[in-house]
């Protein structure tokens, strides 16, 4: 079996970020997210994995990702030129896939218990395409799919008005090679797409076997800012990793869960976890709140940061606030020049500066 992860798109919702990062490679607690989808997929047992990527950053993405070393593993990268589709990425993974069973994972999606226990019920049950679903309050905004008492599938629909359930396609399915010759005889979309839903449609029609599971532990499309700042929440809710590699001066504090990388310092400040400290960091007169992820290398003084994410090399200095429910991006440079306590919420791109008065 084959992994085939899709790292395309252009992160329109997640702007100003995205304009200079992938969004599959922005980090959660630390982590890019792209990274979790190829661990579960390690997890399940899968050495080859092909990465679908495109033209506007899948440069970023090898250079961060690498050729699979790192995890004793085979990565193959794929160039989808425009965005059209999530069968239309399919089919330009064709040569990659060959007549090989391949989960296919959405990269900007977490799944609480990864993705083994789907591939053994796959293997077991032995089905030509197996999806997974969640029920979620907002079905217009996926695809759904509707059941029967039995559970069994009766129709898919790609972002449907008038939804016929609540049960969301999350973004992980299992395929055999019958996937192909659905793909090939389905039609683009209004939206001009390949929709991967329609080729499971074609499936069912034509009497394939399609297997469901509804998901009953979390699952997290982090595909806006909010989205983001809960896959940081709930991953950090869960870290085991509580580690002190830095250097903490006497007036300082850490309590519960928290993780400070090697190389950081801390001055007289209050860290309450679930947290984690990046490598290299200088934090001095702060308070980092629960639920907070700092990357490597950035610089925080007399500031109150919580339920944030403050990426590599920002800094915010002198700042003399609360910064909460914010996403900052690489080697930002954020200012204040009043003292008087005020609460912000921010998004801000790469290399901004920003000076609030």
């Amino acid at each position: 079996m084959k992994g085939l992860i899709l790292s395309g798109g252009k992160g329109t919702r997640m702007r100003p970020i995205t304009h200079t990062a992938a969004k599959q490679l922005l980090p959660v607690a630390n982590k890019p997210i792209l990274f979790y989808a190829v661990e579960a997929l390690i997890e399940a047992g899968i050495k080859s994995i092909g990465i679908i990527i495109s033209p506007e950053t899948g440069e970023e993405v090898r250079q961060c990702v690498g050729d699979g070393e790192r995890w004793s593993i085979e990565i193959k990268y794929i160039l989808q030129d425009q965005p059209l589709g999530l069968a239309h990425a399919v089919k330009t993974a064709r040569d990659y896939l060959k007549d090989d069973t391949f989960v296919m994972y959405l990269g900007d999606n977490l799944i609480k218990d990864g993705v083994a226990p789907l591939v053994e019920r796959f293997k077991t049950n032995k089905p030509d395409a197996q999806i997974l679903l969640k029920e979620v309050p907002n079905p217009t905004s996926f695809g759904v799919a509707e059941l029967n008492g039995n559970g069994r599938i009766l129709c898919l629909e790609e972002k449907p008005a008038k939804p016929k359930s609540n049960l969301a396609l999350v973004g992980v399915y299992l395929f055999t090679s019958k996937i192909h010759n659905a793909i090939d005889e389905i039609k683009p979309s209004k939206r001009g797409e390949l929709e991967i839903t329609d080729a499971i449609q074609r499936m069912i029609t034509k009497g394939e076997h399609v297997d469901s599971h509804v998901l009953t532990s979390w699952w997290l499309d982090t595909g806006k800012k909010d989205d983001m700042l809960e896959a940081n929440r709930v991953v950090l809710d869960e870290m085991t990793d509580v580690s002190m590699l830095g250097n903490l001066d006497e007036q300082s504090r850490l309590s519960g869960r928290v993780h400070v990388g090697k190389g950081s310092i801390l001055k007289n400040c209050t860290v309450r976890g679930p947290a984690v400290i990046g490598a290299d960091c200088v934090l001095e007169n702060s308070y980092v709140g629960p639920f907070t992820s700092i990357g490597d290398g950035a610089r925080v003084s007399h500031a109150e940061i919580e339920h944030s994410i403050l990426r590599e090399k920002c800094q915010i200095l002198d700042f003399n606030g609360r910064i909460e429910d914010s996403l900052i991006g690489v080697n930002v440079e954020l200012t204040r020049s009043q003292s008087k306590p005020v609460a912000f919420r921010l998004m801000l791109g790469d290399d901004s500066k920003v000076e609030v008065v």
